[in-house]
């Protein structure tokens, strides 16, 4: 969480949240910039409530930099004397008129692209494992900081996991990267090497469980410190880490990022619909590992096209999963807002850790709807 993109991707949605506490209905595209102590709020913000004033909106920004942890200048960002900068717009007519007049009484797409959802049954979340993994890792990260456990740490933090795999299997942990930011009392070469420990032990050890083992090759650190971190040693951008938020590099991406953008926007919601209906597949037992694909033209409720592609156990043809999918996932803008509940403030604990693979209600009541297995017995059953 405390990587400058995800911080970027954090107040993005604390925006995002905000406003959709004030008009559920809110049209919101916020993009942000982060570097030295500087933010620029970029965007689009509609709403027919009201919208956020440039002093309400800097406030969200401070308060989410201090919940991540950058509370002084010492650790990465001088919270209270940073300079925000505030440049919004309404969204535009063209692309309102668009979304509000869809067939039928159905919202309009947001934007043309492809999304996918996927999903595989390698862990218990039916996620690829290296992401889990990796997720687990930032997760322990974070919580060994904010409780003390291993004295201090700073926010930014990010892993690598390499997974050896037979066949589509995983088979063995290969190796672990961990670059965790830490205070000068960590800067000495030989206080490092008792980091590395301290991280292998109540990091590493911990969050791998069952694939951990002592043989392990484990980086922490590899620079040799990392004392000097967050927004004034790497600018944030939100969108930056769209792999990291979904599958690590498992399936595939059609490239939009999802913080800072309410649900009228396909980017985001058809890509939590599509993992929706992948996961429910595979749970169901019809297949082993599967991915759904789904585009949108601008303006119109139905999608261009929706595709299943998997393998594994399936009874029938992809074609007959294809109409499956289509006969039980409504994919139009508003099917999706409804069947997942996405016009409510639960997108913040999205920014960290993942936007797939996390339990139901996991941060916020409602949040990760999309991550619900409702639909398996309807499924499995037809």
């Amino acid at each position: 969480m405390g990587h400058p993109d995800k911080v970027a991707d954090r107040i993005a949605d604390s925006i995002l949240d905000r406003m959709l506490k004030e008009d559920p209905a809110a049209r919101v595209a916020c993009e942000i910039l982060i570097a030295g102590d500087h933010v620029i709020v970029a965007g689009e913000i509609s709403s027919a409530v009201r919208v956020l004033t440039d002093d309400e909106i800097a406030s969200i920004v401070r308060d989410t930099i201090r919940e991540i942890g950058y509370d002084g200048p010492e650790t990465g960002f001088d919270v209270d004397g940073a300079e925000i900068l505030v440049i919004l717009q309404s969204q535009s007519d063209d692309i309102a008129m668009g979304v509000d007049a869809g067939e039928g009484g159905e919202l309009g797409a947001g934007d043309q692209g492809m999304m996918y959802g996927y999903a595989v049954r390698e862990t218990d979340m039916l996620m690829p494992l290296p992401i889990m993994l990796a997720h687990r890792i930032m997760a322990r990260q974070a919580e060994v900081r904010v409780t003390g456990l291993i004295p201090d740490l700073r926010p930014d933090a990010k892993t690598q996991v390499t997974v050896a795999y037979d066949g589509h299997h995983p088979a063995e942990l290969d190796s672990v990267v961990l670059s965790t930011q830490h205070g000068p009392s960590w800067s000495p070469p030989e206080r490092q090497r008792i980091l590395a420990s301290a991280v292998a032990e109540e990091i590493l050890r911990p969050a791998l469980g069952e694939w951990w083992r002592a043989d392990l090759t484990v980086h922490v650190n590899p620079t040799g410190r990392f004392e000097i971190g967050g927004p004034r040693a790497d600018t944030g951008l939100t969108g930056r880490k769209i792999i990291v938020d979904t599958y690590g590099g498992w399936g595939r991406h059609g490239g939009g990022a999802f913080s800072g953008k309410d649900p009228s926007k396909v980017d985001r919601s058809a890509s939590y619909m599509a993992r929706y209906a992948a996961k429910n597949l595979v749970a169901a037992g019809l297949l082993d590992r599967c991915e759904i694909r789904v585009s949108y033209a601008i303006g119109l409720p139905e999608p261009t096209a929706i595709t299943v592609d998997g393998e594994g156990r399936a009874s029938g043809s992809l074609d007959r999963l294809e109409a499956m999918v289509r006969d039980t996932f409504r994919f139009t803008p508003t099917g999706i807002i409804d069947t997942l509940g996405l016009q409510a403030p639960i997108y913040t604990p999205t920014s960290f850790h993942g936007h797939f693979g996390r339990d139901p209600d996991e941060g916020v009541p409602g949040s990760f709807a999309w991550e619900r297995t409702d639909k398996a017995p309807l499924l499995g059953s037809a």
